[in-house]
């Protein structure tokens, strides 16, 4: 369920650390003014869980980045692997942000609109893409579905077109990409192929034309298919099948890689894997430092 509402939250085009930056500001806030008492320190509370568990997560980016190697897309085993490659700059891959119009291969977007009576800008829009595009690097293609990816280091745009701000987070075809996800071959050497189930359809599909199948496997003419005839046939469709599976099997097969099933990180960067364990990194010792202010201010309280 945790899973769930989490890519939830990143599918509405919400990023974590944003989430919980702002769930920072809020509790400290409400620590702020209730002054001194039981509701301080229930704020303080919450900011120390909150600090703890973003620590944590933090450190579990830091260190998936870290303990896997980059493999190569044509090379590159079933599962759960890390890539980077160059976006396609394709124009049949190119979408458009909804309210900037801006040419890209991803967007995050939010809309707020000016309250002058509290003089602060208020949420009235947000949206994220779920559009595929291509990666590449020197052995192959693979193509990437963002949905329920966390996406770090995205270019990001501020625009004020009348009485409100536009917030842009955008990915650019052509630019280097780090994707960490469920890597899969779909077709190819790797299709599930069953002769069985495929000749048993190929002999019913002859027998619904039983003109054909008596011209071809009547042999003595005596108007029906003995079981001798039969065998014969059924040899055939077994030969057939065969030749096109490996036929199948010799064409290339697509690269897909997607949010792991189970749950496990999926992340989609601009920033190579060592710029982007550091970010982590150092969220990571901000959280820290939160969590300890923060048990410290409970304790002079109490």
């Amino acid at each position: 369920m945790l899973v769930r509402g989490l890519r939830g939250l990143r599918h509405l085009g919400l990023n974590l650390t944003g989430l919980v930056s702002g769930l920072y500001v809020v509790l400290i806030a409400a620590a702020l003014q209730f002054g001194p008492g039981p509701q301080a320190r229930w704020s303080l509370a919450g900011i120390a869980l909150l600090a703890g568990l973003a620590w944590l997560g933090s450190l579990r980016r830091a260190r998936a980045i870290a303990e896997l190697a980059t493999s190569r897309i044509a090379s590159a085993a079933q599962g759960y692997v890390e890539l980077m490659g160059r976006a396609s700059s394709d124009k049949d891959q190119q979408i458009y942000s909804p309210l900037g119009g801006i040419a890209c291969i991803w967007y995050r977007y939010k809309l707020f609109s000016k309250d002058n009576a509290k003089r602060e800008w208020r949420q009235i829009d947000s949206g994220v893409s779920s559009s595929t595009f291509d990666i590449s690097d020197p052995s192959g293609v693979c193509t990437v579905d963002p949905d329920h990816a966390e996406v770090v280091g995205p270019e990001v745009r501020t625009t004020y077109p009348g009485n409100e701000k536009l917030v842009e987070e955008l990915l650019f075809g052509g630019s280097t990409i780090y994707v960490l996800g469920d890597f899969s071959t779909l077709g190819g050497s790797s299709s599930a192929l069953s002769v069985r189930e495929d000749v048993s359809a190929l002999l019913s599909l002859w027998k619904q034309d039983r003109t054909g199948l008596h011209a071809r496997f009547d042999l003595d003419r005596s108007g029906t298919v003995d079981l001798q005839e039969w065998e014969l046939a059924r040899q055939l469709a077994t030969r057939t099948v065969e030749r096109e599976h490996r036929e199948i099997r010799q064409q290339p097969g697509v690269h897909v890689l997607r949010a792991p099933q189970d749950g496990r990180l999926f992340l989609i960067s601009a920033l190579s894997p060592e710029a982007l364990r550091k970010h982590f990194l150092r969220w990571s010792l901000f959280h820290f430092s939160m969590g300890l202010a923060a048990t410290a201010g409970w304790f002079y309280l109490v």
